[in-house]
């Protein structure tokens, strides 16, 4: 997903310096979607491997 987030945020960086702001716009908006989406899942999963205990458990 990181690289999908970096795609598009080379795309509209290309596609402002070239002046096309509609697509730089929606270039723009996709990645900081995707970006958003991506942290509450780190989030998500940073707080499911702490309240599991942290790994896995090795019997004795």
């Amino acid at each position: 997903m990181l690289r999908w987030i970096l795609m598009f945020l080379v795309l509209a960086i290309v596609a402002g310096a070239l002046g096309f702001t509609n697509v730089a716009g929606g270039a723009i908006a996709i990645a900081q979607t995707l970006f958003y989406i991506f942290l509450i899942l780190l989030v998500l999963t940073i707080v499911v491997h702490l309240t599991r205990g942290g790994g896995t458990k090795k019997d004795p």
